[in-house]
């Protein structure tokens, strides 16, 4: 049976731990606040440059670019983002299922090298038989443009090269501060998907060719970018979600706890007055 001194030690402990999570939360509701608005900005540049990659795809040939042309080969990259810290619930092993999923629907790790984006998928398929051709930290702070255009043309000079054949991002989708969804993107070859014929008619200087070709990178390096706001968004939703349930579990136990010392030390003053009476008895008789 544990002591009073050893439940007061573990209320404090509680306690501590409790305003860390408060204080852990409070935090993450602010980063997801300017992670959000990252997203918000972005989103008209990535909407008009889709719009326009679907125009100028629709009007060339798909071997009028690399990154438009399909291959035969069944070699396979894994781009797949996570976070450097842990403590926000199931948002990284969520992502890391949903990049073994894909992984067993495709016949198994033969033929698929991993670009490993975020210290925890690191550490995670490090330890296992996967065939991992990059790796990279997320870094501290808000996702920059200028990481994303690093990681992206390192990726599309690979694709070029035949080092493999398709590229797949695999991210947390920000839906809210409560939802985040497991995502798979495919990234390369570039696929415009198929809309109706924009009403706005663009005249292209030189030619579609040559803007195709300087506009196929900066579209992979948006989709990168977009992949890693989306990644932060999630993180620090799923880390307020949950920084904000183990701040609600710490109170019940503080609740707990404090309501076991209060009955233990109600339990030794009832022990204490009945050997005091006893004693006065004893002295009587």
């Amino acid at each position: 049976m544990p002591s009073l001194r050893d439940i007061k030690r573990r209320i404090k402990s509680v306690k501590n731990t409790q305003q860390i999570t408060k204080a852990m939360k409070m935090v993450s509701a602010a980063k997801l606040r300017r992670a959000h608005e990252d997203i918000i900005a972005a989103r008209p540049y990535a909407q008009k440059m889709l719009e326009i990659i679907n125009s100028l795809a629709s009007r060339v040939s798909p071997d009028a670019h690399p990154l438009l042309s399909k291959r035969a080969g069944g070699k396979i990259e894994l781009i797949v983002i996570t976070s450097d810290r842990g403590l926000c619930g199931g948002f990284n092993s969520s992502i890391i299922r949903k990049a073994e999923g894909f992984v067993r629907t495709t016949g198994g790790n033969t033929g698929i090298t991993f670009n490993l984006i975020g210290k925890k998928v690191k550490d995670y398929f490090k330890r296992r038989d996967f065939n991992i051709r990059q790796d990279r930290p997320v870094g501290s702070g808000r996702p920059k443009y200028a990481t994303a255009a690093e990681i992206a043309g390192e990726i599309v000079d690979a694709y070029i090269k035949e080092t493999f054949d398709e590229a797949y991002l695999v991210y947390g989708e920000f839906k809210s501060a409560l939802s985040q969804k497991p995502v798979i993107q495919k990234l390369l070859p570039v696929e415009p998907k198929g809309t109706e014929e924009s009403p706005t008619e663009y005249i292209y200087e030189p030619s579609q060719e040559a803007i195709l070709a300087d506009i196929l990178p900066k579209y992979v390096e948006i989709q990168v970018f977009r992949a890693l706001l989306e990644s932060a968004a999630s993180e620090h939703g799923a880390r307020m979600a949950a920084m904000d349930s183990a701040t609600k579990n710490a109170k019940e136990m503080i609740s707990g706890l404090t309501l076991t010392y209060n009955r233990f030390r109600q339990a030794a003053i009832t022990k204490e007055l009945m050997e005091i009476v006893s004693g006065a008895e004893a002295l009587k008789g």
